[in-house]
């Protein structure tokens, strides 16, 4: 694959062999030659778990204590006076039934988190095809199946994320922008850290933080020293 001088640059401050402190690789990472844009600043965590086995799956939600730098669409399914507090909460999207074929029919996706009140679920179900593909699905697990909808989006809007297995045994998520600082990519880090460190399955045997990276969207990765 080849790279442009901005990625050439940045490897060059980059020692491929080292293991990093947290803070030394993100204050890197702010050293790194700008983009036009504000890139995320994304987290790779290799577990020591096999997610085929239901006893082994790390699966969650955390509130960055500052955000994500990503404004996130919330779409809520609900009916009622349920249907109304989604609205004043600041749902970008709220409805029923009649969101269904909007969705299957047209390709309808300007959304970035689906929440449902469990009353809601028989007919979110019908969606599992093409929701659970793009990781959109409601999952109680996640918070994003309540009757506490207020809740949900209020936290979704100040910078919740869900971290989960990949069929890797990897979890992927970003935890902020460029342009937020070492000292606020560092708290966020640490949140999400010590959430998944948390997480860990009481049948995870041997080695459960396996490896863990950090890079921008466009840059290299900084294998992390996580003792």
């Amino acid at each position: 694959m080849k790279r442009g001088k901005r990625y050439k640059d940045s490897a060059k401050l980059v020692d491929s062999k080292k293991l990093y402190p947290a803070k030394e690789a993100i204050e890197i990472i702010e050293k790194m030659p700008k983009t036009k844009f504000d890139q995320t600043v994304e987290l790779h965590v290799k577990l020591g778990v096999d997610s085929k086995h239901a006893d082994q799956q790390v699966r969650g939600t955390v509130v960055l204590p500052n955000g994500t730098g990503k404004t996130q669409r919330v779409l809520v399914f609900a009916k009622g006076p349920k249907a109304d507090e989604a609205k004043a909460a600041g749902a970008d999207f709220v409805g029923g039934e009649e969101l269904i074929p909007k969705i299957q029919k047209e390709n309808w996706f300007e959304y970035d988190v689906v929440v449902a009140t469990p009353d809601m679920m028989g007919v979110v179900g019908r969606l599992g095809k093409v929701l659970g593909p793009k990781g959109l699905m409601p999952n109680p697990k996640s918070g994003t199946v309540t009757m506490d909808v207020t809740k949900a989006v209020n936290e979704i809007k100040s910078g919740k994320v869900e971290y989960r297995l990949d069929k890797n045994n990897i979890i992927h998520l970003g935890f902020g922008k460029v342009s937020f600082g070492a000292e606020k990519l560092l708290e966020n880090y640490d949140v999400i850290m010590n959430a998944i460190i948390k997480a860990k399955p009481a049948a995870a045997k041997g080695q459960y933080i396996k490896s863990v990276s950090i890079a921008t969207t466009m840059g290299p990765g900084l294998y992390i020293d996580q003792k």
